[in-house]
């Protein structure tokens, strides 16, 4: 192994580091504990080394989030795999990303609650980003409408599954009826194409 082989990999798991460290204390104790000056003691390193790899706290939040953007794109594309029919594959993107957000509330915020300097929904946005968006798009394109646009209607039913999900988890919407209100916004998007296939003759997914 040449010394420059080395030198990137041990940047790279040095930088896998600093964004493990960052979930973890971020989860234990929310994003306002995330310092350099506490991650930094936290991996026993010195806070310029920190700073190579990462120009900030912003930086390492953004890390975070692509890294969480690769996960959630894993477990959606389980979850609509294991689901057969169109409805039955956006009622389960539907729970898997509920059940995401739930389990990891701290990488969540940083995917899609705080700011983080990430270009989304446009090319240059992280393939991870892209992927997770894929994997609802796969969901919803079959029950499009003819004439209705693929693209915004997944950002539709995405803008409406985060904001059930922020919602239920600020105690603004009661937890008990989450799964009520999921079920009531897949069926409006399901009816919806139905009869637009009635009207049309077209089959269904």
């Amino acid at each position: 192994m040449s010394i420059q082989t080395r030198r990137e990999r041990e940047r790279a798991e040095r930088e896998q580091l600093i964004v493990k460290a960052a979930r973890e204390l971020a989860e234990a104790e929310g994003w306002d504990a995330v310092t350099t000056r506490r991650l930094a003691a936290e991996i026993e390193y010195s806070q310029p080394v920190l700073y190579s790899h990462f120009k900030g706290k912003d930086a390492i939040m953004a890390a975070v989030a692509v890294e969480g953007c690769a996960e959630l794109a894993l477990e959606l594309r389980a979850a609509r795999a294991a689901a057969t029919g169109s409805r039955e594959s956006l009622a389960a993107i539907g729970a898997a990303y509920t059940a995401f957000a739930r389990r990891r509330p701290a990488l969540y915020d940083a995917m899609f609650t705080h700011m983080v300097g990430l270009p989304f929904a446009t090319p240059q946005a992280p393939p991870a980003l892209q992927e997770a968006f894929g994997e609802i798009l796969s969901a919803v394109r079959p029950v499009t409408a003819p004439g209705e646009d693929p693209g915004l209607l997944t950002e539709t039913y995405w803008a409406c599954l985060h904001g059930l999900t922020t919602l239920m988890r600020s105690g603004r919407l009661p937890e008990k009826a989450h799964d009520q209100r999921l079920q009531l916004l897949i069926d409006h998007f399901a009816a919806g194409t139905e009869a637009g296939r009635a009207t049309t003759g077209r089959a269904p997914a």
